[in-house]
């Protein structure tokens, strides 16, 4: 069975579809079945892969909305071992349309059930909002990871995730867990970031990865070609800190499952 992972954080800008899109990519570099679902209207996962948003027939939303087979819109990418569920603009309805629908929270999670035992991981990209499209993710997921931005505002925000967080567990997933917080955009040069970085691992403790993802100027361009950094330059050191970052994920879910 597919363990689902979904890449969450309300604020914009903290690197949340450059983490779906490369972390997927390493877990299909390492040879894991990985399946990008791309949760969020705005449709950058989608893009960033390779495929036009305008061109998706059918997708999350239509999973969602009208119970659509995710067979049916599935797309195999170019990357062996990847495939994507996508998005595109129509998904903005959904929040609205699903409104009025009973078990409204749970429309993924159905829809996810019926390929989970396909992959070995499943990444989803969340939308930049708390709403119900974002609720559906967490529902659907067994863990969560949260990238947080080492720089000044950091923190801000956190704390209204991390009850949210606690809201779908007592509510509607009680086995959803936080896989890790992620810290993205380092610069090792400013005491800024290492201010940061420190404040949270101080915070937060084993929550957070030992993988630190830097700034890095191929990590910012490879979605212009449609192509993760790992496709894009896999010497780059942002491709490399993604596929540390697959292996740590793997390492610690080895090591849960020989606990278990």
């Amino acid at each position: 069975m597919g363990k689902i992972i979904s890449i969450a954080n309300q604020k914009g800008g903290v690197g949340k579809t450059t983490t779906a899109i490369n972390l997927a990519a390493s877990l299909a570099a390492l040879e894991y079945k990985t399946l990008l679902v791309d949760a969020d209207p705005q449709a950058n996962s989608t893009s960033g892969i390779g495929e036009d948003p305008k061109q998706v027939k059918a997708g999350i939303y239509e999973c969602m909305v009208d119970a659509i087979d995710p067979y049916e819109c599935i797309i195999k990418s170019e990357i062996d071992y990847l495939d994507l569920l996508p998005s595109h603009i129509d998904l903005v309805g959904a929040e609205v349309e699903l409104v009025n629908y009973d078990e409204r929270e749970m429309k993924m999670k159905t829809a996810l059930e019926a390929i989970r035992g396909d992959y070995d991981f499943i990444i989803i990209d969340c939308s930049p909002s708390l709403g119900l499209i974002t609720v559906n993710a967490l529902t659907a997921s067994d863990s969560v990871i949260i990238p947080v931005q080492c720089e000044y505002f950091a923190l801000e925000g956190l704390g209204k995730l991390l009850n949210t967080i606690k809201i779908i567990q007592s509510r509607l997933n009680p086995d959803l867990e936080i896989e890790g917080i992620l810290l993205t955009m380092y610069d090792m040069r400013l005491r800024l970031s290492n201010q940061v970085v420190e404040e949270v691992t101080t915070h937060f403790k084993s929550m957070v990865f030992d993988t630190l993802i830097p700034r890095n100027i191929k990590l910012s361009e490879s979605p212009s070609f449609g192509l993760p950094a790992i496709s894009h330059d896999a010497e780059s050191k942002g491709a490399i800190s993604y596929l540390n970052l697959a292996n740590e994920i793997v390492a610690n879910n080895e090591q849960l499952a020989e606990m278990a």
